[in-house]
């Protein structure tokens, strides 16, 4: 029997909980997205910002792939930066993370938003 479904809770910026039953296969970042879970994704996935920064609950952390240098070099510029910090944009959901836990930071950079601001 294969797991299509993942449960997932995103802990929201109020600290209130949201879980989802999300589909195995996609992303955090999809998932929130179709969730109306407040996570930016400014660069819809393709590995150019931090904005979907999340942090995971560290028993999940150990189930997942180390962050690859271009993640860890993104998640550089990340908000609120801490040990379990990922893209969220990176973490596909896989049966082996039924029941994660993500953390949505308190604020997220968005550089593009920071960079115009700067010049006006």
């Amino acid at each position: 029997m294969t797991i299509d479904k993942v449960a997932v809770t995103f802990i929201l910026k109020d600290h209130s909980e949201q879980q989802i039953s999300a589909q195995a296969g996609l992303s955090i970042l999809e998932v929130a997205h179709a969730n109306d879970v407040d996570l930016e994704g400014a660069c819809e996935g393709s590995l150019a910002c931090c904005t979907c920064h999340v942090i995971v609950d560290k028993e999940y952390y150990s189930k997942l792939e180390a962050p690859s240098e271009a993640e860890e070099d993104m998640l550089d510029l990340a908000f609120g930066l801490e040990e379990t910090s990922r893209l969220g944009c990176q973490l596909i959901l896989t049966p082996e993370l039924d029941g994660i836990k993500v953390k949505l930071p308190s604020n997220s950079r968005n550089i593009d938003v920071d960079n115009l601001k700067s010049k006006l």
